[in-house]
């Protein structure tokens, strides 16, 4: 056998090998689609009651959703996201608006922010975040309860220009030897409540329609500054 031969025997053998491997990670995706769908559905479902508990509407919260457009100066979500309407007695008690923090120490912070009809937050959750373990990551309710001081929090208790750190002369904690991530949480969670009021008649709304939320510029986000090393 010829040099020639023997290489496009080999050729022809690595082609076949690369399509038979396309074709079996083709098929394994396919396959298993529909259930990492369905279990991505339930993991969601789960973070959205831990904001608004069962006891505190009486529908499908990740059945009665809407879409938040990108391009929103305040939520700041960089592609379409879900947000979701929380209903009793038929009456809308509440939303779950997707916001990005863009300013986070290692990148976007996703998050899910609760709001009710008084406009007072009814719990905010990290969806997804790259922050440092040990420091940033603290933002995360399965490593801290920090997330949970916003319950209950209004633009008016506190007043808007107390959500800030301590540091910086706000209400909220920040991390020991980390205050980027927890302002960039802070800021994104106050526009939220900033859209939320600018957007209450349509999202509060009783009827089943879905909201057409308008376009607001929002406030001058605050500026990033360098990493503390010390609280």
């Amino acid at each position: 056998m010829n040099t020639v031969t023997a290489i496009s025997r080999n050729s022809l053998l690595l082609g076949l090998f690369a399509a038979l491997t396309t074709a079996l990670i083709a098929w394994t995706y396919i396959s298993t689609k529909d259930a990492i769908v369905e279990a991505q559905r339930v993991a969601e479902a789960k973070q959205l009651l831990q904001i608004f508990p069962a006891n505190s509407h009486d529908n499908s919260l990740i059945d009665d959703n809407f879409t938040i457009t990108r391009g929103q100066s305040l939520l700041k979500v960089r592609e379409d996201r879900l947000a979701y309407r929380v209903r009793k007695d038929g009456d809308t008690v509440g939303v779950i608006l997707p916001a990005t923090a863009h300013d986070g120490y290692s990148g976007d912070i996703r998050l899910l922010v609760g709001v009710r009809a008084d406009l007072s937050v009814a719990g905010v959750r990290v969806v997804a975040h790259r922050e440092t373990p040990g420091l940033g990551d603290a933002i995360d309710l399965n490593k801290s309860d920090w997330i949970l001081s916003f319950n209950d929090q209004s633009l008016t208790k506190p007043a808007a220009t107390q959500w800030k750190v301590r540091k910086d002369g706000g209400v909220f904690d920040q991390f020991t030897g980390a205050t980027i991530t927890p302002r960039a949480v802070i800021t994104a969670t106050r526009k939220a409540l900033e859209y939320a009021e600018l957007n209450k008649k349509a999202l509060f709304s009783s009827v089943s329609e879905h909201p057409m939320p308008a376009a607001v510029p929002g406030p001058v986000s605050q500026s990033r500054a360098a990493e503390e090393t010390t609280s």
